[in-house]
C-alpha cells in the first residue's frame, strides 16, 4: 500500500488533502500527532518512509524539508512557491504539453499556484500556437475567496466584527511583484512579467481569472482561440465551454467544492475576454496535488476528486 505523509498537515491546503486522502483505502497516511509535527527527526522519519511526501509549507521550510530526504524513492509534490521555477522539478499541470509524461516519471513535482492555474490554463495553449506573440504584455485581474489566504485571513474574515470591514472586495499586490509572477510568465514563455491584479473577496472559495486582450495583440481571430482551446483540452479536469454566463453575469465562486476548471472566451473580434473559473483549494491547491498524485501512481487522475458534468 502506498504511503503518504502531509508535511504541514494543519494549513488549509494540507488539512483538505488529509480529508480527502483519510478516505481512500488504497493510501496509508503516516501521521505525526502534537508536537511531533514540528519535530524535526520525526519528520525526517516521515519524509524517508513515505512513497508520496505532499509540502504544505512556507518556502523555507518546503527548501529544508526537501534536504531532509535522503533517499531517491519518495515522490515530492509541493504546494508551496518554493520550487516552481525551480531546475529538475516537474510543473504540476498535466494539461500542458509534455508536462504529463514529466510528471509520470518525477520525483519532484511543483504544485501550481492558484492565481497562475488560471492565467497559464488561459495563456499557455496561445503562446504554444502563436495566437499570442511570446513578447505580448499581458494585463489580467483574479477574484478569489478568502480562504486563499489561509487560517489568518480566514479568521479575519469569518470574525462578527469584521463583517461590515470586509463586506467589500480587496485589491491587493500592489506592488506588482506577486509571488506568482515569475511561473507564470516561465511557464507561459512570456518575455515580460503580466500585469496582474489579484482581488479577495467575502466568500469562502472559488476564483475566476480573467484576461482581457484587444485585437491588435493576437495573431487570429476570436474564433481561432476558441479553437485553439477546444483542441488542446480534451482530458477530465479541463474544459472549454461556450455560453456559460449566467443571465450576463459570472460567479466567482461557481466552482467552489470542485477539482476541475472552465476556460471561456467572451467578446468580440475587436474586445476580448478570456475567464478560467475554479475552485482556489481545489484545481488552485489540494484538488492538483492529488491530481499529481494519482498521476505518479498511475490511476485515474480524477480518483478521489470532485468534478462536475
Amino acid at each position: 500500500m502506498t504511503k503518504v505523509f502531509i508535511d504541514g498537515s494543519a494549513g488549509t491546503t494540507g488539512l483538505r488533502i488529509y480529508e480527502r486522502l483519510g478516505e481512500r483505502k488504497d493510501l496509508e497516511l503516516i501521521i505525526l500527532k502534537g508536537d511531533k509535527r514540528k519535530d524535526l527527526k520525526a519528520r525526517e522519519d516521515a519524509l524517508n518512509t513515505a512513497d508520496i511526501a505532499f509540502l504544505c509549507l512556507p518556502d523555507t521550510a518546503a527548501k529544508e524539508a526537501v534536504t531532509l530526504i535522503k533517499n531517491n524513492k519518495t515522490v515530492v509534490i509541493d504546494t508551496s512557491t518554493a520550487h516552481r521555477t525551480a531546475d529538475g522539478w516537474a510543473y504540476g499541470f498535466p494539461e500542458i504539453t509534455g508536462q504529463r509524461e514529466r510528471i509520470e516519471k518525477s520525483t519532484r513535482i511543483a504544485n501550481p499556484g492558484c492565481h497562475a492555474s488560471g492565467f497559464i490554463s488561459l495563456i499557455k495553449p496561445l503562446t504554444e500556437c502563436g495566437i499570442i506573440p511570446k513578447d505580448a504584455i499581458l494585463s489580467a485581474f483574479s477574484l478569489t475567496g478568502y480562504s486563499g489566504g489561509g487560517k489568518a485571513m480566514i479568521a479575519d474574515y469569518e470574525a462578527e466584527e469584521n463583517t461590515e470591514k470586509l463586506l467589500a472586495p480587496r485589491s491587493y499586490g500592489l506592488s506588482q511583484t506577486h509571488k506568482h509572477l515569475p511561473e507564470m510568465s516561465k511557464i507561459c514563455e512570456l518575455e515580460k512579467l503580466p500585469l496582474f491584479t489579484p482581488i479577495v473577496s467575502s466568500y469562502y472559495s472559488g476564483m475566476e481569472v480573467v484576461i482581457t486582450l484587444a485585437r491588435e495583440q493576437i495573431n487570429g481571430t476570436i474564433d481561432d482561440i476558441k479553437k485553439a482551446y477546444k483542441s488542446y483540452y480534451t482530458g477530465k479536469l479541463i474544459k472549454y465551454r461556450e455560453n456559460t454566463d449566467e443571465n450576463g453575469f459570472l460567479s466567482a465562486s461557481a466552482f467552489s467544492g470542485r477539482d476541475d476548471m472552465e476556460i471561456s472566451v467572451f467578446g468580440n473580434n475587436d474586445r476580448i475576454m478570456l475567464v478560467s473559473r475554479f475552485d482556489n483549494l481545489g484545481k488552485g491547491a489540494s484538488g492538483a496535488a492529488i491530481q499529481n498524485m494519482n498521476i505518479v501512481l498511475g490511476i485515474d487522475e480524477t480518483t478521489g476528486l470532485n468534478i462536475g458534468e
